[in-house]
């Protein structure tokens, strides 16, 4: 991992953008760039050596009635239920849809495996699960596969103003 020092005219357009927001909201880390892609929540976690419920993952579903971009983000080492979120984000009956590669990048500027929670072309309706406050301290993507901020739960919930819910699956017991 290099170190956060780096200058911003040496970053991606979407870490830039990632280190805008969270430099405009006192947000006292900067983005960081992995030398290897972090593209699964598990690649992260082993480049920075955390587990890997400390990973908040940005999953982007599509509002089928308007078709917005709905931003969940949840621990790493966890599975979104889609039909919770659906229950939360969509009006009686309405359907939530899986969202390809086009849309995440058209909705939120940022590439899969890359979608950070905050500073998105257009803002999406943003769910954060109650599971990411297990932990301290969390990572998130900063807008490429390569970079990653650190910060905690609460200061999420802060950056992004997003609700708290429940909207993972279950764990599996253990057999």
């Amino acid at each position: 991992m290099t170190d956060d020092t780096l200058n911003s005219v040496e970053l991606p357009p979407g870490v830039q953008r990632v280190m805008a927001a969270l430099a405009e909201r006192g947000h006292p880390h900067t983005p960081v760039m992995l030398d290897d892609a972090a593209r699964t929540a598990q690649q992260a976690a082993d480049a920075l050596g955390v587990a890997l419920g400390q990973i908040a993952k940005s999953i982007i579903f599509r509002r089928k009635s308007d078709d917005a971009a709905v931003l969940v983000i949840t621990s790493g080492d966890l599975r979104v239920d889609e039909k919770k979120v659906q229950a939360i984000v969509c009006a009686e009956g309405g359907k939530l849809g899986r969202a390809d590669a086009d849309f995440v990048k058209s909705k939120t500027g940022f590439s899969i495996g890359g979608v950070s929670p905050l500073a998105h072309a257009t803002p999406p309706v943003t769910l954060i699960d109650d599971q990411l406050f297990r932990f301290a301290e969390i990572w998130a993507a900063a807008g490429h596969p390569h970079g990653v901020f650190r910060l905690s739960p609460h200061e999420l919930q802060s950056l992004t103003g997003a609700p708290v819910h429940d909207v993972t699956a279950p764990l599996a017991p253990l057999s």
